[in-house]
């Protein structure tokens, strides 16, 4: 009778008994023994070889300098909760970032350079509602880089044709983000156009005969928050004159919380087009930081008192105060009426200026203003406060003209029902 055959690896049950599992060297050599055999030595010295498993064989160690073309573009996987063919008809495919690429220097570059945003068309959106919303609203995307898939499935499929979709590692997101708590998505829009725009219809539904002018606005976080305002009060409207932070500025989109896509914006305006973009016999207002009871204080007299709040704009002349009698202020200072916010200047449809905190109100807003028929608005504050905040201002201001307008619209409804 034949010999057995030798196998040069023994079972592996009886010396796990001995092995000791403090030992690190034993703890080899079980891994060792646990491996299926590869070859088998009969006496005969015939040699069988035996193939490993296909579960079981040895991954293939990828070059690091692997090129750009070898990195095959994945298909957007698909959950069981999806439609199974669902992504696969659209034919929508991922990129992987390697290190190195060049791409993800375009965020950081969007994100600092005003002049790269004006001459490139692009800005920069973070956040799965930010960039939904401007989705909605018809803002057409270019790039997306994403942490985890699941990001990108929750936006429509439709409108992630053409778009260039990259997979990278959230390290990189929080390096780039300026959130405290990053949501994994960052994507790279066309400029949008406001009469390109879909703007939501309930907001088209409130939206009232009023307009907002932004002057001298530099603070980022303040421009934010008067959009926002602008959002709710329900403006048709808001125009960002020359000399006012870039609207589509990272910080200004955070801090207006959606408004940028409910309502229309238009940036960057000389003075001399922004009527053109008022509605027929508009009337423009200004807002006067200069305060009512700092006024009187100063003097008894209406004439003292215009040149108490006029005296600011001086430096928009060439020549100085002291250069100035009192017959040449009266020619180049506009002449306003000025009044308290809260009594009614919503009679027509209205503009407010709104100035920055450091800069005030700049003098071509004033000239408008007296053009249009306009006034000066006061909102009385404490003897010794400063003046109020702009975004602060701009917010009290937009609402009385909304309350203004809202009775308007009541005592015609009641006029109408007794006859």
């Amino acid at each position: 009778m034949a010999a057995p055959a030798k196998v040069t690896f023994c079972s592996v049950r009886p010396l796990l008994r001995v092995v000791q599992a403090r030992d690190l060297d034993a703890r080899r050599w079980v891994r060792a023994l646990r491996r299926s055999p590869v070859r088998v030595l009969h006496p005969s010295g015939q040699v069988e070889e035996r193939k490993r498993a296909p579960d079981k064989q040895p991954r293939k160690a990828v070059p690091e300098a692997a090129s750009q073309e070898q990195r095959l573009k994945h298909p957007l996987e698909t959950s069981p909760s999806q439609t199974p063919h669902s992504w696969e008809e659209t034919g929508l495919r991922y990129d992987k970032a390697f290190p190195g690429d060049r791409r993800l220097s375009s965020v950081m570059t969007i994100v600092k350079s005003r002049s790269f945003r004006e001459k490139q068309g692009k800005i920069l959106l973070e956040g799965r509602r930010l960039i939904a919303d401007a989705l909605k609203a018809g803002a057409v995307p270019k790039v997306f880089f994403f942490s985890r898939l699941e990001y990108v499935k929750e936006l429509p499929v439709d409108k992630l044709k053409g778009v260039s979709l990259i997979k990278v590692k959230f390290e990189d997101i929080k390096d780039w983000s300026d959130l405290v708590t990053p949501q994994g998505i960052m994507g790279i829009f066309a400029k949008p156009a406001p009469s390109k725009m879909t703007y939501p219809k309930t907001q088209l539904h409130h939206s009232l005969p009023l307009v907002l002018i932004c002057d001298n606005l530099r603070d980022p976080g303040n421009l934010g928050t008067i959009l926002r305002s602008a959002a709710g009060a329900g403006c048709s409207k808001v125009l960002l004159t020359k000399g006012c932070v870039d609207a589509w500025e990272p910080k200004v989109i955070r801090a207006g919380m959606g408004a940028h896509f409910q309502v229309p914006i238009v940036n960057n305006l000389e003075w001399e087009t922004v009527p053109d973009h008022l509605p027929p016999d508009t009337r423009v207002h200004v807002a006067d930081n200069c305060g009512l009871y700092a006024q009187v204080q100063t003097s008894n007299k209406a004439s003292d008192r215009d040149w108490t709040c006029d005296r600011r704009f001086l430096k928009f002349r060439k020549y100085e105060e002291e250069d100035l009698d009192t017959e040449t202020r009266k020619d180049w200072l506009p002449k306003l009426e000025v009044q308290s916010y809260d009594l009614d200047w919503t009679e027509a449809p209205a503009a407010v200026v709104i100035g920055g905190e450091t800069h005030g109100v700049s003098l071509e807003s004033l000239q408008l203003a007296e053009s249009t028929g306009g006034r000066r608005l006061l909102i009385p504050v404490v003897p010794g406060v400063d003046s109020l905040n702009s975004a602060m201002a701009a917010s009290i201001l937009l609402f009385e003209g909304k309350r203004q307008l809202r009775i308007k619209v009541e005592d015609m409804t009641r006029d109408r029902s007794y006859h």
